[in-house]
């Protein structure tokens, strides 16, 4: 049985075996190489830390907003992103910005361009937002309907995708990205049906990454 394991052994190790001295340094030396510059770029990852993107709603442009037994909306918002980070680079991948109404979409989701971020730069996108006829539930009918004779409407902007973070020629895997700006609008008549209204924000919002 020790001679048969000996022979497996000696099977599995050939190719090693078939190589010359010169070969083996340079693919030794190769790994080990890559091993150090690998432990490198994740020692200076780990101690920079990366600190998640800071994103602030600006402003909404409401061109529509008509409920009847479904909603219509068509709306501009302009969304900023900060990249906190002193060293690090943050790479927007797939970013989809959408309009919400406790927690049903009321909008088609609009796709950011990719976008690098810079250290300590900052961006602004200013996408369009649409929604035709979404059916609502007759709960949320009910209860957008009663906010709007209230005089204000909470509706919350929310945009998903992925981030990556850059440092030097490294490249870090990608991050689930999820932001949430709340933007609370104030209704003088029931529905906005053709001129803009613009609302004005500085309001930060929540990000998890």
């Amino acid at each position: 049985m020790t001679d048969d394991k000996d022979c497996g052994n000696h099977q599995g190790n050939g190719w090693w075996k078939l190589l010359n001295r010169h070969t083996k340094v340079i693919i030794i030396s190769s790994l080990i190489f890559l091993s150090i510059i690998l432990f490198v770029i994740l020692l200076i990852f780990l101690i920079l830390r990366p600190s998640k993107p800071c994103f602030t709603l600006q402003d909404v442009n409401l061109y529509t907003f008509n409920l009847t037994t479904t909603l219509t909306s068509y709306l501009q918002i302009t969304i900023s992103s900060r990249n906190p980070n002193l060293r690090i680079g943050i790479e927007y991948d797939k970013v989809d910005v959408y309009a919400s109404y406790r927690n049903q979409q009321i909008t088609l989701p609009t796709r950011l361009p990719p976008t690098y971020q810079g250290h300590k730069e900052v961006t602004v996108w200013s996408p369009y937002l649409n929604g035709t006829e979404v059916p609502m539930a007759p709960y949320l009918a009910m209860s957008l309907a009663e906010d709007e004779t209230s005089g204000t409407v909470l509706i919350n902007v929310r945009a998903t995708g992925r981030v990556r973070w850059k440092v030097g020629t490294f490249v870090s895997g990608r991050y689930r990205l999820n932001v949430n700006c709340p933007a609370y609008i104030m209704f003088e008549n029931n529905n906005v049906d053709g001129s803009a209204v613009k609302y004005q924000f500085v309001e930060g919002c929540h990000v998890e990454v």
